[in-house]
C-alpha cells in the first residue's frame, strides 16, 4: 500500500498539502501531533479502491446481511472532506432496516461536522499562539459588526509584516477598495431618470424620497420632478408624501398596480426625474416578488434603490438583499446611520453583495440629512463604532469557537468573502 505522510505546523496546512498531493478524496489513516507538529498519514483513493472486496466477497457479505438483518456491514473512510461511508450491498438490505441506515448516515454527518469544527478550532487556537497580532485584528473586525466569514478570510490574508495599527489600516484599505460608491450625485441629479426606493417597512423610504426630491428641485426646479407613491396600505403613507410634495411644489401621483404605474409613467415621460416611493414589504412576504415584477413591467426603465437600515443585523440585511435583488438593483441607500451602534454589518453586506452605495441618511431633516456616500469616512466610522459593552464583546478564548462555527457553516458566505479583491 502506498501510504504518504504529511507534516505541517497546523492541521489546516497539513490538509492543504494532502489535497494538493492526493486530491480531495484521499483517505486519512491517522492524524496525530508529533514534536509540536501535525502529522497525517494518508492514501490515495485509487489505492483504497484497489483493495476493495471482490465480487465473491461482496456476495458473502450480502448473504451474511440477509441472514442477520440487524447487522449492516459498512466501511468507514476518513477523507479531507470528512467522514464518508461506503455501504456494502444496500440494494439487498431489507426494507425494515432502511430507517436504521438513514439514522446511521445522519449520525455520521454529525460526526463529520464535529470533526471539522474541532480541526478549525485547533487551527485558530494555534494561530492565536503563533500570530497574536492576527487575533487582535480579528477581534477588532468582529467588534465593528463585520461578518465572521469576511473577517476570517481577510485576516488569513493579512501580510506578516502588518502588525497592530498597521494591520488595521491594511484591512481598512482592502475594505475601501471593495466598497463601491458613486463619485458624486450627478449620477441621479444630472442624468435623471425614474428611480424607485424599495425596502421593508420602517427603513425611511418616504423621508429619503423627500430628501432626494428636495435636492432635485434645488437643482432643476419643481417642474422637472414628479413624485409617485404605491403606498396605499400604510395609514397616512400617501398623505406624508403629499405634504412634502406640497412644500416643494411638486404633484404626487398615487398608483395601485402595474397598469396604473404604466399610465402614470407614460404621462410623466417629459419629466427629468421621477421618484417612486413604494410600499414597505417584509423581505419574507411574497409581495416583494409582486412589487419587483410591477416595477419591471412598467414599460419604462425603473432603477431600484434599496434602502438598508444601518441598525439591522447582518443576517437581516442579507435576507433583505436576497429578497429585493430580483433582476438587479441599481444601488442602495444606507439609512438611520445616526441610530446604529455598529455599521460593520451593513458595510459587509454592501461589499459582499457588490452593491453600489449611493447615499447615507443620518437624520430626519429634509434635505440636510442625506449625504453622498464617502467610503473612507464610513470605514473609519465602522472601526470607531465598536461593540464596547461586555455582553457583546468576544473574549480571546471564544475566537477559536467562533471561527470553528464559521468553518462548518454553509459555504455561501465564505464563497462571497473569497471574491473580495486583495490586489
Amino acid at each position: 500500500m502506498n501510504v504518504r505522510k504529511f507534516t505541517a505546523n497546523t492541521s489546516r496546512e497539513a490538509l492543504r498539502l494532502l489535497r494538493e498531493a492526493l486530491g480531495a478524496d484521499a483517505v486519512i489513516l491517522s492524524n496525530r501531533n508529533v514534536d509540536g507538529k501535525v502529522e497525517i498519514m494518508a492514501m490515495a483513493d485509487e489505492a483504497i479502491q484497489s483493495i476493495a472486496p471482490t465480487r465473491d466477497e461482496r456476495q458473502i457479505a450480502s448473504d451474511h446481511t440477509r441472514a442477520a438483518p440487524s447487522f449492516q456491514h459498512e466501511t468507514r473512510i476518513f477523507t479531507p472532506r470528512g467522514i464518508t461511508v461506503e455501504p456494502q450491498e444496500y440494494a439487498a438490505a431489507p426494507a425494515s432496516v432502511t430507517g436504521e441506515l438513514s439514522d446511521v448516515m445522519n449520525e455520521i454527518r454529525s460526526m463529520r461536522n464535529m470533526l471539522e469544527s474541532q480541526l478549525a478550532e485547533l487551527s485558530w487556537a494555534n494561530t492565536q499562539k503563533r500570530e497574536p497580532q492576527k487575533a487582535l485584528v480579528l477581534k477588532e473586525m468582529l467588534a465593528t459588526g463585520l461578518s465572521a466569514s469576511l473577517s476570517r478570510f481577510m485576516v488569513a490574508k493579512l501580510p506578516e509584516n502588518e502588525t497592530g495599527e498597521q494591520g488595521i489600516e491594511w484591512i481598512k484599505s482592502i475594505l475601501a477598495r471593495n466598497l463601491t460608491t458613486i463619485d458624486n450625485e450627478n449620477e441621479i441629479l444630472e442624468k435623471g431618470g425614474v428611480y424607485a426606493l424599495v425596502g421593508p417597512t420602517g427603513v425611511g423610504k418616504t423621508t429619503t424620497t423627500a430628501k432626494l426630491a428636495a435636492r432635485c428641485v434645488m437643482r432643476h426646479g419643481p417642474s422637472k420632478l414628479a413624485l409617485i407613491t404605491t403606498d396605499g396600505y400604510r395609514i397616512g403613507g400617501y398623505e406624508q408624501l403629499r405634504i412634502y410634495g406640497k412644500i416643494l411644489g411638486v404633484m404626487v401621483h398615487a398608483v395601485k398596480d402595474e397598469s396604473d404605474l404604466r399610465i402614470a409613467l407614460s404621462e410623466l415621460k417629459n419629466k427629468h426625474t421621477v421618484l417612486i416611493d413604494t410600499v414597505g414589504v417584509s423581505q419574507r412576504d411574497k409581495m416583494v416578488t409582486d412589487q419587483v415584477a410591477m416595477l419591471s413591467g412598467s414599460g419604462t426603465e425603473v432603477k431600484r434603490l434599496l434602502c438598508l437600515n444601518a441598525t439591522s443585523t447582518g443576517e437581516t440585511l442579507s435576507e433583505v438583499v436576497r429578497a429585493y435583488q430580483g433582476t438587479g438593483l441599481a444601488g442602495c441607500i444606507l439609512t438611520k446611520l445616526d441610530e446604529a451602534a455598529t455599521i460593520g454589518g451593513a458595510l459587509d453586506i454592501v461589499i459582499r453583495q457588490k452593491l453600489s452605495l449611493y447615499y447615507i441618511a443620518n437624520g430626519q431633516r429634509v434635505p440636510e440629512d442625506l449625504h453622498v456616500a464617502n467610503k473612507q469616512y464610513l470605514i473609519d466610522r465602522a472601526f470607531k463604532l465598536k461593540r464596547e459593552t461586555a455582553p457583546f464583546r468576544y473574549l480571546d478564548e471564544e475566537l477559536p469557537l467562533l471561527m470553528a462555527g464559521v468553518g462548518t457553516a454553509a459555504t455561501g458566505g465564505q464563497a462571497a468573502a473569497r471574491e473580495v479583491s486583495l490586489g
